[in-house]
């Protein structure tokens, strides 16, 4: 997906300081064809936003992001980007920033990020680091745009724990933001987020997100909300009706449906047969040393012999 945990963490601290990270929205966008605008927002930023110069980079999967342009008072465009194609605009009142690209091609699939230079340290050059966005994936494709086909939270308790599974299924595209609030403030301890992965016989995503709460808090509500192209639904775990055995809380959906555990346990057992196929090849190279070392080791006694 998006090189987003690089580009944060380092983006989010540097030298022990927090620093103001934009962020970009929507987190996608698909067309196949026209004009797309993407938004860079500096809420939190305590600069001069006037005067604080604008870098716009393009990622394009498995490459290393590539600065498009740049803009302050006047914009300039990078060697290899199309001018006339791009324009940026600054809305001082709301500090934002406006990427807009014109007549979208497919080579214009990418992931876009905006950045600036952040210094803790007034004219002190060697402190200035580059902040980049959160990223915004422009998809140039036919294909249109398709909100997950169930949405629900199952429920686990085990001892003295309750496990609750937001499961998103069958979206288009995959790019996908799942988070965990309490009713008032985001919750990240305690949360595992799964990994994206696609049947094979279509063309959409899954993903899971896992909550683990102590039992004495099973009266309590939370919720899980997804932001994806289609929208931003909500859904609390005063719904999660359905409880699961353990070994079906991530295999068990409507229609009996077992793709979730049945990829995951693909990906297992690819795991597996990777570290018995290592085992394998050292255990070759042990054998192989073992005789070169009995072929070796005549030699160097006769040779002490003479």
């Amino acid at each position: 997906m998006l090189l987003l945990a690089a580009l944060v963490a380092t983006a989010a601290w540097s030298c022990g300081y927090a620093q103001e990270i934009p962020v970009q929205s929507p987190l996608s966008v698909t067309k196949s064809k026209g004009s797309v605008h993407l938004e860079c927002h500096f809420k939190d930023f305590s600069g001069d936003f006037d005067d604080t110069v604008i870098h716009w980079y393009q990622q394009k999967e498995g490459k290393a992001p590539k600065r498009m342009l740049y803009s302050s008072q006047t914009e300039r465009v990078d060697e290899g980007f199309q001018a006339h194609r791009y324009r940026t605009e600054k809305v001082s009142s709301k500090k934002l920033c406006i990427l807009r690209i014109t007549d979208v091609i497919p080579d214009d699939t990418a992931t876009y990020y905006c950045a600036y230079w952040h210094s803790h340290h007034a004219f002190v050059y060697s402190d200035y680091h580059k902040v980049f966005g959160t990223g915004t994936k422009l998809i140039v494709s036919d294909k249109g745009v398709s909100p997950p086909a169930n949405f629900e939270i199952l429920q686990k308790k085990h001892e003295n724990q309750i496990t609750y599974v937001c499961l998103i299924e069958k979206f288009y595209p995959e790019v996908i933001r799942v988070t965990w609030t309490d009713g008032k403030n985001e919750v990240t301890d305690n949360v595992v987020k799964g990994d994206i992965w696609k049947p094979t016989e279509e063309d959409k995503y899954s993903i899971g997100s896992w909550l683990t709460v102590p039992l004495e808090n099973k009266d309590k509500i939370y919720h899980c909300k997804y932001e994806h192209e289609s929208g931003q639904p909500l859904l609390s775990t005063e719904d999660s009706t359905k409880t699961v055995p353990q070994e079906e809380v991530c295999s068990t959906y409507p229609g009996n449906s077992t793709v979730f555990n049945r990829d995951h346990l693909m990906h297992r057992a690819a795991h597996l047969v990777y570290l018995v196929l290592l085992l394998k090849s050292f255990m070759y190279y042990l054998i192989v040393l073992f005789f070169i070392y009995r072929m070796w080791a005549p030699t160097k006694h006769q040779g002490k012999k003479a």
